[in-house]
């Protein structure tokens, strides 16, 4: 008897199916579906509009990657945003000098918040030249061509540092 690998049914929550892809997650969750609609996580109406950012990886990028287009869910969800500062702004205490720690702890949301904006652009802003729209060429083909190369958001950069530019820009 030969198993048959498992499939996530798009029309059921996604939520606790993602699981049961074991090594097959990876490549499943870098593979783009682009509809007008996003998906559903929960059966229940109550968890879907309370809990839909609960399952980590997923729920953070993955579903980003799964749907590159769904504007409702590109950036990361203040919900997460404000718990993680918590423990920032106490990392922050503890390694900066008081009389700077609010300003460089401000500097650092601003910075994440402009970063944000842009990865958000980059999807569904419409920039007809220049850098802004050599940017978008260059995150949408991480979305659409090569899913393990091209992280840059803003630059290429760390892509050129840590041996992740694409190939074709690579030279």
């Amino acid at each position: 008897m030969v198993a048959t690998p498992f499939t996530v049914d798009l029309n059921k929550p996604l939520v606790f199916q993602v699981g049961h892809l074991g090594k097959a997650y990876d490549d499943w969750v870098h593979k783009p579906i682009v509809s007008k609609e996003g998906p559903r996580f929960f059966a229940n109406d109550f968890l879907e509009a309370i809990l839909h950012t609960n399952t980590l990886h997923y729920l953070l990028h993955g579903c980003h990657h799964k749907h590159p287009m769904d504007g409702l869910r590109l950036v990361f969800p203040p919900a997460a945003t404000a718990i993680l500062c918590v423990p920032l702004w106490n990392l922050f205490k503890l390694l900066i000098p008081p009389s700077i720690t609010p300003a460089l702890f401000g500097g650092t949301l601003l910075g994440y918040v402009m970063y944000d904006c842009t990865h958000y652009y980059l999807h569904h802003g419409k920039p007809s030249k220049g850098y802004s729209r050599d940017l978008k060429r260059y995150h949408l083909n991480h979305h659409f061509r090569s899913q393990s190369e091209g992280f840059g958001i803003t630059s290429s950069l760390w892509d050129r540092v840590f041996g992740t530019l694409p190939s074709t820009k690579a030279a």
